[in-house]
């Protein structure tokens, strides 16, 4: 596996090296202590997910508050996707910025996502299967969003409005600005992830 940080250094590119022949392929698609190493700290994965969409379905932008705040390591396992993580960790040089990646099943990228950034998709093929690990479970009292159109944030989705597909979740959640993130990295990772530095 090789690992490239992008422009906003705590979102990871995880990048599988692919064996084929004639057979077919072979991949390595995580191991948990190469990642760790490239991150410096632990990530202990405890829920898999994994969704089915048709074209033009928009899932985000979603995270959850501490103490449930996740890491994800998402991949797309038929199809493509344009992945985006938002930074919203308030008093972060990279506040409100957002990093867009294309996953796909032909290039198998996957996108580390770690804890105080918010994280949603939209399917560019005709369906597309998503699958990510997360590493706290789910906690619906501790879910929230903000709206994906949000000018402030300026995400670039690559399709028109009128192609997307939300729920109305979705479509009703907070602007940027009115919606609930927290403090900076460094004082949310001593809460989060204390005792699991390496």
């Amino acid at each position: 596996m090789n690992f490239t940080r992008t422009q906003i250094p705590d979102v990871v590119i995880c990048n599988p090296k692919i064996y084929g022949d004639h057979r077919g392929y072979f991949c390595e698609t995580f191991r948990k202590d190469s990642l760790e190493e490239f991150l410096g700290f632990k990530v202990d994965f405890c829920q898999d997910n994994e969704s089915k969409s048709s074209f033009g379905v928009l899932r985000g932008m979603h995270y959850q508050l501490p103490p449930f705040t996740q890491s994800k390591l998402v991949r797309v396992l038929e199809g493509s996707v344009l992945d985006v993580a938002v930074d919203i960790r308030k008093g972060s040089p990279y506040y409100g910025k957002s990093v867009a990646v294309e996953l796909s099943s032909e290039n198998k990228k996957q996108l580390f996502v770690p804890r105080g950034f918010a994280h949603g998709f939209v399917v560019l093929s005709k369906t597309a299967t998503f699958a990510y690990k997360c590493d706290n479970f789910y906690a619906p009292s501790y879910d929230r969003g903000f709206l994906f159109s949000d000018k402030k944030v300026n995400i670039d989705w690559k399709l028109s409005y009128g192609k997307l597909v939300l729920s109305e979740k979705d479509l009703n959640q907070p602007l940027f600005e009115d919606a609930e993130t927290f403090d900076y990295f460094q004082n949310l990772y001593e809460e989060e992830y204390s005792g699991h530095r390496i």
